[in-house]
């Protein structure tokens, strides 16, 4: 991004302003795909307006979604149907879960706003055994690789808002309105202090400023 002009930054910026679309939300049939067609209970960790959680409610017998935000809490019960089995939860632990009470544990675009390593660890306490860890989350870039990818994500990013929002200028989406903060540890950090704690977890870089973990416990 360094090696753009200032000009063509704020042309930048106003361009996505006017075609947001969200990252997260991208990632999310992906996220499916790790896990198995069917399973019990599921904790969406930072679930937003609830998004995640509604779709990972057509796989299970309840989910939990739990974020630190009221505002964004309640909008995500308001826009959940009473027949999906979803409850939300206000809090900024997950550690008042009883231990290995989630087959699935799901966290997008949170956990850099979380203490890392303790986070990690109480996800892999509240996962039963067999269970699946999905994380997608944001890393400050630091190697070529990444901001390689970050200047791939540039026209890439335009061109998604342009074509998600069918060429005409929108608001943003209910689950952008969230709090947001960037990223401050770089993914080599994340991936040395996973393996400590996740060992086998499988980590890779994306676009679009995101990485993914995927975990599954013995």
């Amino acid at each position: 991004m360094k090696i753009l002009s200032p000009r063509v930054l704020q042309a930048l910026e106003r361009f996505n302003a006017a075609y947001p679309w969200d990252h997260n939300a991208h990632y999310h049939r992906w996220i499916l795909r790790q896990l198995p067609t069917r399973f019990d209970r599921a904790l969406d960790v930072g679930s937003g307006s609830g998004d995640l959680a509604r779709l990972l409610a057509g796989r299970a017998a309840a989910v939990v979604g739990a974020d630190s935000d009221p505002v964004i809490t309640a909008r995500a019960q308001q826009l959940t149907p009473a027949a999906l089995p979803v409850t939300f939860t206000v809090t900024d632990a997950v550690a008042e879960f009883p231990a290995g009470s989630f087959d699935v544990i799901t966290c997008v675009a949170t956990i850099h706003h979380l203490p890392f390593t303790p986070a990690l660890t109480s996800f892999r306490s509240h996962l039963a055994p067999g269970g699946t860890l999905v994380v997608v989350g944001l890393s400050r870039a630091q190697a070529p690789v990444d901001h390689l990818l970050g200047l791939i994500a540039v026209p890439a990013n335009a061109a998604m808002g342009w074509l998600k929002n069918k060429g005409r200028p929108s608001s943003r989406p209910v689950s952008m309105t969230a709090p947001t903060r960037p990223a401050d540890m770089t993914f080599d950090d994340i991936l040395r202090e996973t393996r400590d704690v996740l060992p086998g977890a499988r980590l890779r870089r994306r676009l679009f400023w995101r990485y993914t973990l995927v975990w599954n416990r013995p």
